[in-house]
């Protein structure tokens, strides 16, 4: 038996300026995970998940291509994964084979209801992953998350890639996508082919946090549609292109002074950053009419300030989660009491760090 797990992630800073080239945004993974389970089988295989009522969703194969028996299926990014992942295996010349494949995620509250800790992108990078290993692939964690984003861009057409970036990583993320155009312009390109290219714009940079800075996450209990929230914001911004373009610029700067506040142990400057970051965010829900932070998130900010720590939400907003950074551990306790007191659930996570044996 196979077993292979990825974290979730949060978004700290950067949203929505992060789905442009070049425009970083920092990003955490956290210690939920999706793990993937696979065993060997023969001539029929399957796909499960917890999240699905665990019922198995039966496939077989068709010239080399795996087909489900139903056409309506929850499975789109495993299914997306597996393909890609396939694909590459075959351009390899390893035979393909039968397997039966269960998902288990703790990245959905125990009514299944979404955290917004980048499930899709976790169990994409959780099947790849997997897949790696029944197929002994041996492909390095960057070609893992080239794999992902492919996988991911097939199913949702938009986004950064950024969750999926922490899912094969972990810990502390600066993070730039690449240049989706170009790579929608590579369709003569095999996987191998692409695999082996450098992505314009693409950048992944491990980050060391500051010994003192503490990450806190509250959750308002109304989950949102990244993409849908995403597309929102992309149809506004061609009516007001000037100040999305000084938008972008801002948060540019302000995310590499985060960046450099990483660098230079400088909790205090990330926290000034944090908050510039959180007023930015505010500007562009005004500019583009697309509500980021739902009054929820912003009483769970508010809260979080009133206790010294510097708050905002995370992703892209709309419900889900909010973040505070602290400098050590002053104003965590009474922050909790407070939250929970407005039914702000206070999260129990902590950032997830790869252990050093899994990079290549």
């Amino acid at each position: 038996m196979i077993e292979v797990s990825a974290p979730g992630k949060l978004y700290i800073a950067g949203e929505y300026a992060v789905v442009e080239t070049g425009h970083p945004a920092i990003i955490v993974a956290v210690d939920q995970f999706v793990t993937v389970t696979m065993n060997a089988a023969r001539k029929i295989g399957s796909i499960r998940s917890t999240q699905y009522s665990d019922l198995p969703i039966r496939w077989t194969r068709r010239d080399g291509e795996l087909v489900l028996d139903i056409r309506e299926n929850p499975f789109h990014y495993i299914l997306a994964a597996i393909r890609l992942t396939e694909k590459y295996a075959q351009e390899k010349n390893v035979l393909l084979s039968f397997y039966d494949l269960k998902v288990t995620s703790e990245l959905d509250s125990s009514n299944g209801r979404k955290y917004g800790l980048g499930s899709s992108g976790a169990v994409t990078v959780a099947t790849i992953k997997a897949l790696n290993e029944f197929y002994g692939l041996q492909l390095d964690l960057l070609e893992i998350f080239k794999l992902a984003a492919l996988a991911h861009l097939e199913v949702q057409g938009n986004g950064s890639c950024g969750d999926i970036a922490a899912s094969c990583y972990g810990g502390w993320l600066a993070f730039s996508t690449f240049d989706h155009q170009w790579i929608h312009q590579q369709k003569g390109c095999s996987v191998t082919q692409l695999l082996q290219m450098d992505w314009p714009g693409l950048l992944i940079q491990p980050l060391e946090a500051p010994k003192d800075l503490r990450l806190i996450i509250g959750w308002t209990g109304s989950p949102a549609s990244t993409s849908d929230l995403v597309d929102q914001v992309h149809q506004s911004k061609e009516q007001q292109q000037t100040r999305y373009q000084e938008f972008l610029s801002e948060s540019k700067k302000c995310v590499e002074q985060i960046i450099h506040g990483f660098m230079v142990d400088d909790v205090h400057l990330i926290q000034q950053m944090i908050r510039k970051n959180r007023r930015l965010l505010n500007e562009l829900s005004h500019l583009t009419g697309v509500t980021i932070e739902t009054t929820a998130l912003k009483e769970l900010c508010d809260l979080a300030e009133s206790f010294d720590g510097a708050a905002k939400s995370s992703g892209a907003g709309g419900g889900d989660c909010g973040i505070v950074l602290f400098n050590q551990k002053s104003g965590i306790l009474p922050l909790m009491s407070a939250w929970e007191k407005a039914e702000i659930t206070p999260l129990p996570l902590h950032v997830y760090n790869r252990p050093r044996k899994d990079y290549k």
